[in-house]
């Protein structure tokens, strides 16, 4: 009896890629195990963070939206429609995923079981390329010249220009494998993995690889007694030996071991067999090229058990934002993912004091990241601020209670210099008992600043404005917004310190276009990025916003883009404060990397003629939003 469905399933797969280069008996064997999936308007295929369905999808009716979480918001990514793709990331990872597929209208697609389609990825060149060239050139169909899209975009890290392919990143090998002769022993073979701490040993003749020895034929081989250990290495070694090209990507890396059923492929000079030896590639290597994921590293920080593996985790992000760099990912969103893992270390970092504390806290409390870090913009590592609120308690207990979070709060700030984030040089951390308060002392004290603002009232306004809550009950940071946002309505005094203070530093650039730079003192004739640059752009952004009353952002890129919205009249003016701003920052981190330092001083004798003219042409849109603050604040006699 015919399989109608399976028919029609196989009827429509022919005519898209891939698998339009597969014969009709190979189409028709995939679609009698493939399922019809009905989708109605909004109903949700996978979740970001979701673990790998054991299908893949094509888009037979109607159209999946694919979208991230972008600073709280849900951003639509792509929209997949007929014939396109959908949830290839089990091909390619084992993780979770990074995006969200939503039918964005009713919709009807043929989810296709992964073991079935699996062989002939390995068996077809053309299905194979086909995905790699998909991966490669970061589309969902590479052979649509008129509407590429951005395929399996649910397989790579968003940013708002261009997707980053993770997965087609050339890996590293381990160069000067360790290897062996057929004849020699594998007592002697097993003895050198065990000193070396290594998982295989290729076997050679004349430099060329004829065969492999891994701990699986030792466990498979000797251990179970097929052979004994003082047989040869030409008895146990695995043949043929896969061999590879020194630039292989990490897709094509993981195809090949999947295809084999391997962990390991010996790395030559022209990628044969007939060619020299001179690396490996273990799954290892695999694991280590994917340690820089995003996803991976907020993985890793969830199971950490101690401060140095929370260390080995924000290496890992220094690497990953060292990468991004290179790549040309925008700020913005290197900002929000930075930002994001920030506050994954530091909310483990709490969970870690709170069991060594070895009772639970003994009232609801909240963690504020403070500063740069409230704002999601400490993309170096620099010092610690931070901040706690406790809920408020009787006078009796009040002493017992803050002296728990006190000591709290002291465990969390030691475990994260551990992790590399300094102590604060002026102790503006939770464990200074100034920063560690009730929700009621809290709110006096922002009273104070905003009604008695005063030159030390303003600088502790550019700090403790800018905060982002990281762990524990969010009604009491939401507590103290509202009362802040309160105090600050039609608060002319208050706008008029602030905007005074947020005028100090003029654009840049002296007579004749010239840099202002160090007069004297350790920086001498170096350029200040930060106080020069950055600050005037924070601090306008900080006080617009508090005028506008925009609640819940506190980055300066995200906080220019809403008054963007809010106020058209002036939509040019903050999106060049918003480019400017990621050009300055930009230069700050690309300076700390490159001599380990917090990245605020330029040699501007360093910097090409190039350089020199993008950091210029960000000091304009300085001079415009601060017209706009002397305007809206009627600053002519404060500054």
């Amino acid at each position: 009896m015919k399989n109608s469905i399976a028919e029609r399933i196989a009827d429509f797969l022919k005519n898209h890629p891939p698998f339009c280069s597969l014969s009709l008996v190979d189409l028709i064997a995939i679609s009698k195990e493939s399922q019809v999936l009905h989708l109605e308007k909004k109903e949700v295929l996978f979740n970001i963070n979701d673990q790998p369905h054991s299908f893949f999808y094509i888009v037979k009716d109607g159209a999946v939206a694919l979208s991230v979480i972008y600073d709280t918001e849900k951003v639509l990514i792509d929209e997949c429609d007929e014939g396109d793709i959908v949830g290839l990331r089990p091909f390619f990872a084992k993780d979770a995923y990074l995006m969200t597929a939503e039918a964005s209208e009713e919709s009807l697609l043929y989810a296709i079981p992964i073991a079935v389609f699996k062989p002939y990825i390995f068996e077809n060149s053309e299905v194979s390329s086909f995905l790699l060239e998909s991966f490669a050139s970061n589309t969902r169909n590479p052979y649509d010249k008129e509407n590429k899209g951005k395929l399996i975009s649910e397989s790579v890290s968003y940013n708002e220009r261009e997707d980053t392919i993770q997965y087609f990143k050339p890996i590293s090998y381990s160069a000067n494998p360790i290897t062996a002769n057929k004849m020699d022993s594998v007592k002697s073979i097993a003895e050198t993995m065990t000193r070396r701490k290594i998982g295989s040993v290729i076997i050679q003749e004349n430099q060329l690889p004829i065969g492999i020895i891994t701990d699986k034929d030792l466990r498979s081989k000797i251990a179970t007694g097929l052979f004994t250990i003082e047989s040869s290495a030409e008895q146990i070694m695995s043949v043929p030996v896969v061999t590879v090209k020194a630039n292989g990507s990490v897709a094509e890396t993981q195809l090949m071991m999947l295809q084999h059923n391997i962990g390991h492929l010996c790395v030559t000079s022209d990628g044969s067999s007939e060619s020299e030896i001179i690396g490996i590639i273990s799954e290892h290597d695999v694991v280590v090229a994917q340690a820089n994921n995003p996803g991976v590293l907020v993985k890793q920080t969830k199971r950490a058990e101690g401060a140095h593996e929370l260390k080995v985790v924000r290496e890992n992000l220094t690497k990953l934002i060292k990468n991004a760099l290179d790549e040309n990912i925008p700020i913005a969103h290197l900002c929000q993912i930075v930002g994001e893992i920030n506050k994954a270390i530091t909310s483990r970092a709490i969970e870690l004091s709170i069991m060594k504390m070895g009772e639970e806290p003994p009232v609801p409390f909240a963690w504020l990241n403070i500063g740069s870090q409230g704002r999601k913009e400490q993309l170096l590592l620099t010092d610690q601020d931070n901040a706690l609120v406790f809920e408020d308690v009787v006078e009796e207990r009040y002493d017992a209670i803050k002296k728990y979070f006190l000591q709290l709060a002291n465990n969390v700030t030691n475990i994260l210099n551990v992790v590399g984030y300094e102590f604060c040089p002026a102790d503006m951390m939770a464990s200074n008992p100034l920063w560690c308060k009730s929700l009621k002392e809290w709110n006096a004290q922002y009273d104070t600043w905003i009604h008695s603002p005063g030159e030390k009232g303003v600088l502790m306004c550019s700090i403790f404005f800018d905060y982002d809550f990281v762990y524990g009950k969010k009604e009491l940071v939401e507590a103290i917004t509202s009362a802040i946002f309160k105090n600050v309505s039609n608060n002319q005094i208050f706008f008029a310190y602030l905007g005074s203070d947020a005028l100090k530093s003029p654009p840049p650039l002296g007579f004749f276009r010239q840099f202002l730079v160090e007069r004297d003192g350790e920086h001498k004739d170096t350029f200040d990025v930060k106080s020069r640059g950055l600050m005037p752009l924070i601090d306008a952004a900080r006080l617009l916003s508090l005028n506008q009353e925009i609640t819940g952002v506190n980055n300066t890129l995200v906080r220019f883009k809403e008054l963007a919205v809010l106020e058209p009249q002036n939509t040019a003016i903050y999106e060049a404060c918003s480019e400017a701003f990621s050009v300055l920052l930009k230069f700050r981190t690309q300076e700390g990397f490159a001599n380990d330092s917090g990245g605020r001083y330029l040699d501007l004798n360093k910097l090409t003629k190039l350089d020199k003219v993008k950091l210029k042409n960000a000091f304009h849109p300085i001079s415009d939003v601060q017209e706009i603050l002397r305007t809206r604040f009627q600053l002519t006699y404060f500054t």
